[in-house]
């Protein structure tokens, strides 16, 4: 018969297997202890806030316990990293996407994940075409080309409709001139965008002319050429007309005019611009040719004076030659020359262009050749013209009674003795002329002469 073993036999052997047990427990109490949890977790944020993509998205890892990483990036670039920090993650297409975070240890694992809503791209772009052309009032056609948008607000900065909120606008209406905006806001739903672009509307037609008189018929008598200067606003094509008178080309913007005979003509202008025809007309009065030019209050100086207040007086081109200046296309206009000696003005007398050179000037370019009667008293040429005759000429047919064929004495210098003082004289073209000398002005070397002059506008 077996005999039966009891604990108390192996005292011992029993303590140590209870040692161990006391060991295993211990050991399995701290491992129970020691177990981390793995909890995923993450933010993230929109760089600069646009949703609209293309999108750029910061990810940043918020996960405890974990050691290992494994994002997924739904439509995303890259799509996908095990990396703790992914970084920046780029979203090319318009969606929803949801985005993921696994993340584990040795003893657990854990997930998180989000959606995230991208709006689409958006082109704001519109056409704005103006109708005919742009002069006022204009008509503009919009056509939309944005991309990607769901609402559209349209602006029309003094125009007609003023504003719109269909995507396809009316035509607009603009009468007011200058730059006008057109604006459209579009939004995606979240952001907006605009573009805004510039019409200009021109004035409207309004047709306009001046008759200018050439340079040698300001006195407005006839025969007669002008220039019809066209001050037309916003004219594209015109069409002239005239009760009398020769129009060179009845189609030019500006074209010449000419009137034989005296009288009162009506110009008309038509004027068009594309959209519409005005007219508008002016009046012209042509006076009777009395032949005669006349000048008051001419200036000419001593020889000193020759360079600052000029001693030649050209009839033709109304004005007065200095030293100095270019004669080498006017010279031959030059029909009145002076020679003072001094300021005492005991030595003066007019000249033939011709001759000035002997007389301390520089020779005229081109000069003409004159009759020149200085001291008609002593001329024996004929009629004598007092003071009160030069003031009674007012045609040039009252010069018939003058001739102008100088004698040797006729020809001689004068002095200031006689005031006033008339002096003849003949063009080489057969132009007569008188000359009334009014005052002597003393001024040292700037001692001058003031003269009127009448003269015959053809021989």
């Amino acid at each position: 018969m077996k005999k039966e073993t009891t604990f108390q036999q192996y005292p011992f052997r029993n303590g140590l297997a209870i040692f161990a047990i006391a060991l295993l427990l211990i050991w399995a109490g701290c491992k129970k202890e020691t177990v981390i949890e793995s909890k995923a977790g993450f933010n993230y944020e929109i760089i600069d806030q646009n949703f609209t993509v293309p999108v750029r998205i910061s990810f940043v890892n918020t996960s405890t316990g974990a050691q290992n990483y494994e994002w997924t990036f739904e439509g995303g670039s890259p799509a996908s990293s095990n990396k703790k920090e992914p970084g920046i993650v780029q979203f090319d297409q318009a969606g929803t996407y949801k985005v993921k975070l696994r993340a584990w240890n040795d003893d657990n694992e854990s997930v998180k994940e989000v959606t995230i809503q991208l709006d689409s791209a958006v082109t704001a772009n519109f056409d704005a075409v103006i109708q005919t052309n742009d002069f006022s009032p204009v008509q503009v056609k919009v056509t939309n080309k944005t991309i990607g948008a769901s609402t559209y607000k349209w602006t029309f900065e003094g125009g007609t409709p003023a504003s719109s909120e269909i995507q396809q606008p009316p035509t607009v209406n603009f009468v007011d001139t200058g730059f006008h905006n057109i604006t459209l806001t579009v939004g995606n739903g979240r952001a907006t965008f605009t573009k805004t672009k510039k019409i200009h509307v021109a004035p409207a037609l309004a047709p306009g002319f001046d008759i200018v008189p050439s340079f040698a018929d300001n006195d407005m008598e006839a025969p007669l050429t002008a220039t019809l200067q066209n001050t037309t606003i916003s004219g594209l094509t015109y069409t002239w007309t005239t009760t009398g008178g020769t129009i060179a080309n009845t189609t030019a913007t500006s074209p010449s005019i000419h009137f034989n005979d005296a009288g009162t003509y009506t110009v008309t202008l038509s004027a068009n611009n594309g959209k519409e025809t005005k007219k508008v007309e002016r009046s012209i009065t042509v006076l009777p040719n009395k032949n005669l030019r006349t000048f008051t209050d001419i200036k000419l100086g001593v020889n000193t004076a020759h360079g600052t207040i000029g001693s030649f007086f050209s009839t033709s081109l109304r004005k007065t030659f200095k030293k100095g200046d270019d004669l080498s296309s006017n010279g031959k206009y030059i029909d009145i020359v002076y020679f003072g000696l001094n300021q005492n003005f005991a030595y003066n007398k007019f000249l033939s262009p011709d001759s000035a050179a002997a007389y301390t000037f520089n020779a005229i370019p081109q000069a003409m050749s004159n009759k020149v009667v200085n001291v008609q008293e002593n001329c024996a040429c004929g009629s004598i013209m007092t003071s009160a005759d030069f003031e009674g000429i007012t045609n040039g047919i009252a010069f018939k009674d003058y001739t102008i064929n100088p004698s040797a004495a006729g020809k001689k210098q004068f002095t200031n003795a006689a005031v006033p003082r008339i002096v003849l004289y003949q063009t080489a073209d057969g132009r007569k002329g008188a000359i009334k000398i009014k005052q002597y002005m003393a001024n040292g070397s700037q001692s001058y002469i003031v003269i009127d002059i009448k003269v015959q506008k053809t021989p």
